[in-house]
Formats: structure tokens, C-alpha cells, sequence
């Protein structure tokens, strides 16, 4: 994990990848990383099957810039709380991945990483909106089984479009959590980490 610390402090700094349209809405998501059994865990949620975007789908913990917030490392840290529980405490922020505008909602998201020094105790805290919480190593993540990419052809009128998939035990991630863990993998592994499709 510290590795992926130094990585993060030693890279460029974060940017907006892609068209963003006027008047665009800001969301920020947070990656917790923690350590357990000697492996990097990362916590994800699968959102309620209620959610008028992206139901059922693993994601990070977050969403929209409040007016209240006064950044979006606020915003990501908010959302954490009223989702997951999070005790904002137990994490401190490492850096940011790429900007980019998410395909289904359209919002333009900042993701943060942030570390914990034990696995933290989190609980759905917003049924709504969360129907579970995942912890899943990054070793499970860089499996060869587990990843996967799509060419989808003209996607969204934008041109061919690579999407990745991750099949983790119990779920298929994809679309803009799979994009951003695929960034976050890039930079522990010391490889390429341009936001990929994008």
C-alpha cells in the first residue's frame, strides 16, 4: 500500500479527460485502501436496485457536489459517510485519478484515494442507495481471469469505445468504477495509467 502512496504522490497530477459540456454536474467518489492479510483490500458497494442510475452496480462510495461542500474531497467524504458509515478519522487522502464524464449519468466525477490503517468498520448506512459493501483484494482484481475488455462500437456516437470489465466473485464490475480501477491498478503496477477509453 505504500508503494501505491508513492506512486500516487510521484505521478502527475490528476486531470479531465474528455469533453466536459457546460453546466455539467460534479460528483466526487472515494477508493478507501486498507490493508488485510498481508493483501491491498479496496471497498466498493453495490448500489440499491432502487437507483434510478446505475442500479445494481458495484461503485465506489459517492455521488454530487452538495452546494454545502467546500471541495469535492469533501463531497466524497460526505457521501461515504451517509452510504457506508465511514469514520472520516480512520482515512487520509493519498491522491486523485483522472477526471472524466461518467457515460450513464453524465456527471463529471473526481475519484480520491484514501488509506486506512486497519480494514475499517463500515455498515449500509443508506439502504436506498447501498444494498451491500464489498471488500476485494487488488490481487483478486489482477487476476487474468478476472479482467476483461469489450469494444463497443460507436458508443454513444462518440467513436469505438474500450470497456472494461472486472468479474470478481459475486459481481461483474464495469463502466466508470471498472475505468477508474483499472487507472488505480496502472499506477501500483508502475504501468501506463491514462484513464483507459478515454
Amino acid at each position: 500500500m505504500g508503494r501505491i502512496a508513492a506512486a500516487l504522490n510521484h505521478r502527475r497530477s490528476a486531470v479531465t479527460v474528455g469533453p466536459v459540456a457546460a453546466g455539467t454536474v460534479e460528483s466526487a467518489v472515494l477508493a478507501i485502501l486498507y490493508e488485510h492479510a498481508d493483501e491491498t483490500h479496496v471497498v466498493l458497494t453495490r448500489r440499491s436496485p432502487n437507483m434510478r442510475h446505475h442500479a445494481h452496480e458495484v461503485s465506489f462510495p459517492g455521488g454530487r457536489r452538495d452546494p454545502d461542500d467546500p471541495d469535492l474531497w469533501a463531497t466524497a467524504v460526505r457521501e461515504s459517510v451517509e452510504e457506508v458509515a465511514l469514520d472520516p478519522a480512520v482515512i487520509q487522502p493519498i491522491g486523485a485519478l483522472d477526471r472524466f464524464v461518467t457515460g450513464g449519468s453524465g456527471l463529471l466525477v473526481q475519484p480520491f484515494v484514501a488509506v486506512a490503517d486497519r480494514r475499517p468498520d463500515l455498515s449500509v448506512a443508506s439502504p436506498h442507495e447501498v444494498e451491500s459493501i464489498r471488500h476485494v483484494s487488488l490481487s483478486e482484481l489482477l487476476l487474468d481471469e478476472v479482467w476483461r475488455e469489450e469494444v463497443w462500437p460507436n458508443f454513444r456516437g462518440q467513436g469505438d469505445r474500450a470497456i472494461t470489465f472486472f468479474e470478481v466473485m459475486g459481481d461483474t464490475i464495469w463502466g466508470a468504477t471498472a475505468t477508474m480501477l483499472r487507472q488505480l491498478l496502472a499506477i501500483a503496477t508502475g504501468v501506463e495509467d491514462r484513464v483507459a477509453g478515454h
